[in-house]
């Protein structure tokens, strides 16, 4: 099946493909590495590449972009791009200039979706995790309803086609839903969620709304030591995701992901290894069945892997 046609419409009218190609490394990762994997991705079918300021790599991946723009494999309009708002610049007069930094390093003149990457605000400043001198972070304070109009305002002016939230729980996105003169609504909420964490709470609600949630972490978690309990169980290798993999002929990270498609989420594959990557994109090439639907929704233990420490 041909993944470029897969899309999930948004409640602003924009389509969104069901599947990401994530682009994040951890730090020792050489940021030429982004260039190449995303050249890859693209080439491998992947339409949909998500990034953000966070990930300190949107020059590279702009330029991997723009390359197969420029050598007829895409045009701009085939490619769904994501980026980020980080939390030192929520305050409301702040958001404008940081997305025409993103679109400055990646050298586009909009992006399809720009999304507020934690509802937690820190100082204001070049440091992407500001602390004090006991290494405590330092937070800002700011309504996240006056960060929501100022997003609402890049959508308005052309800087982006679609406008989000990450990582909110059901509160915070309520908290947007019912602001006075609500101009748009998030139109996706991206979370981790995998077969230990499935967000099924979390899902009706967005659903209810006509909110897409979209799936990071849902292969696991890389190992990043910052960030993940190194004890925590390994999820592709779990015994139930082993033996439906086994059943259907594919591996148990394919299962992962088709499980997500399935539900209704979008899901965003995060790898830099080339044979993964070409094979992620095989998800449409089978269909799980209810009862193996079933047993992975019975995994679910609400076990978290990304815990960022704010």
């Amino acid at each position: 099946m041909d993944p470029k046609g897969q899309k999930v419409k948004l409640n602003d009218g924009h389509f969104i493909p069901v599947l990401g190609f994530g682009t994040f490394a951890p730090p020792e990762v050489p940021k030429s590495e982004a260039l190449e994997v995303t050249k890859f991705a693209i080439e491998a079918g992947f339409r949909h590449i998500d990034s953000a300021h966070l990930y300190q790599n949107e020059e590279q991946v702009g330029q991997a972009i723009r390359s197969k723009i420029a050598n007829g494999t895409v045009k701009r309009e085939d490619i769904f791009y994501t980026s980020k708002l980080w939390s030192t610049s929520l305050r409301p007069e702040l958001v404008r200039p940081a997305l025409e930094k993103s679109l400055n390093n990646l050298q586009l003149d909009y992006v399809d979706l720009y999304i507020i990457h934690f509802p937690v605000a820190l100082k204001p400043g070049e440091a992407l995790f500001p602390t004090d001198e006991n290494g405590k972070p330092i937070f800002d304070s700011v309504d996240l309803c006056h960060t929501w109009e100022a997003l609402e305002k890049c959508k308005d002016a052309g800087l982006t086609k679609s406008i989000g939230v990450s990582n909110f729980n059901h509160k915070q996105l309520e908290k947007i839903l019912n602001k006075p003169g609500l101009k748009y609504k998030p139109v996706c909420n991206q979370v981790e969620c995998h077969p230990y964490l499935n967000q099924s709470k979390l899902l009706d609600f967005c659903k209810s709304h006509d909110i897409v949630l979209v799936a990071y972490g849902a292969l696991g978690s890389q190992r990043i030591k910052e960030w993940v309990n190194p004890n925590l169980p390994y999820l592709l290798e779990d015994p139930v995701l082993s033996a439906i993999a086994k059943k259907h002929n594919q591996t148990p990270a394919l299962v992962a992901l088709r499980y997500q498609i399935q539900r209704g989420v979008v899901v965003l594959a995060k790898s830099y290894n080339k044979k993964r990557i070409k094979e992620n994109i095989q998800v449409f090439d089978f269909e799980l069945t209810p009862e193996d639907m079933k047993a992975i929704d019975g995994l679910n233990s609400n076990l978290r892997y990304n815990e960022i420490q704010l």
